[in-house]
């Protein structure tokens, strides 16, 4: 089923294969498609602790064993960059009786062998019984999707009212996306280099003292995180004038009090351009922690002036 967006793709999947008496299960960070399609739709939600195996397994587990359950994942997160342990997730599920989608939007391209993404690299995309995704991302045009084996996969097409009571996408933009994804099947050299860049600017990064999202490369989604709206923004205006653009990611779009710069690298990135990226960091670093100082001495210098028996006659 090809859909307008991949947002509207999640919108009619999830509010579609559950109902009143159903369960869907989602994971604390999932993305907001998802948690809208959640409020559209008619089935009880709950949610378990982001990527916690245990977590889900004890929410499953309290759940009426003949309730039909859906278990929605994503392959790669797409604020911090992280994976889902899909394998071990997808298999707390299956023991429990329930269904699994997983959204590979931030995976397809980048993941498995030809690109199908995570569920495509571990080997475990047989138990998946739905796999939505977007060609906004990897497939660079716009338009989403759902795949699925199910034998009754065809009644959605007319259960789905978001698919059903829309557009539907442009044939050009169709032909573009079904020419991407057929070069994205056979670009091993591509997929190579851009894991190349993303480990160099991740490496890079950690060099530099930035906290990152993850410990290691996951994703081509490098996330750098700071502790303040004013040090995010601050960041973000400095590498602008050092040449370089960088996502602003804040709450809602974030967990709470998370801040960060989302840096998506890709395949035409050369090495060159990832060092001038880091070279921006390194100089916006510097100029950040060079008036972090001087506000600092400013303000130690207004209240010493305010403390001092001259500022107390002046003011008196």
């Amino acid at each position: 089923m090809v859909f307008s967006t991949g947002y509207q793709a999640n919108l009619g999947m999830i509010s579609t294969l559950a109902g009143r008496g159903d369960y869907v299960i989602i994971d604390a960070d999932s993305h907001a498609s998802i948690y809208d399609a959640c409020a559209m739709g008619n089935a009880d939600i709950l949610r378990f602790r982001h990527n916690s195996v245990e977590d889900l397994e004890k929410r499953l587990k309290r759940l009426p064993e003949n309730a039909a359950k859906l278990v929605v994942l994503e392959g790669v997160y797409s604020m911090l960059g992280d994976r889902a342990p899909l394998a071990e997730l997808i298999a707390v599920s299956k023991a429990a009786g329930a269904q699994v989608l997983v959204d590979e939007a931030h995976s397809m391209g980048f993941c498995g062998e030809t690109g199908r993404g995570v569920a495509q690299e571990l080997g475990v995309e047989d138990q998946v019984d739905f796999i939505v995704g977007t060609f906004s991302k990897s497939v660079g045009t716009v338009g989403g999707f759902c795949l699925s084996n199910h034998p009754k996969f065809d009644v959605l097409r007319f259960a789905c009212r978001p698919y059903m009571f829309t557009a539907s996408l442009p044939p050009s933009v169709v032909a573009s996306a079904i020419s991407s994804i057929r070069s994205l099947k056979n670009a091993h050299n591509k997929r190579a280099h851009l894991w190349a860049n993303v480990e160099r600017l991740h490496s890079g990064l950690k060099d530099l003292g930035f906290k990152l999202g993850t410990k290691s490369v996951e994703s081509p989604i490098v996330a750098v995180c700071f502790d303040s709206q004013e040090e995010l923004f601050g960041m973000c205006q400095l590498l602008l004038a050092e040449g370089v653009y960088v996502n602003v990611a804040r709450p809602p779009a974030t967990p709470m009090g998370i801040y960060l710069l989302r840096c998506s690298l890709g395949a035409g990135h050369s090495v060159e351009q990832v060092d001038q990226i880091l070279a921006a960091f390194k100089a916006a670093q510097e100029k950040f922690s060079a008036s972090e100082t001087l506000r600092d001495a400013a303000g130690d210098k207004n209240a010493a002036d305010r403390q001092s028996p001259d500022a107390a006659v002046a003011t008196g």
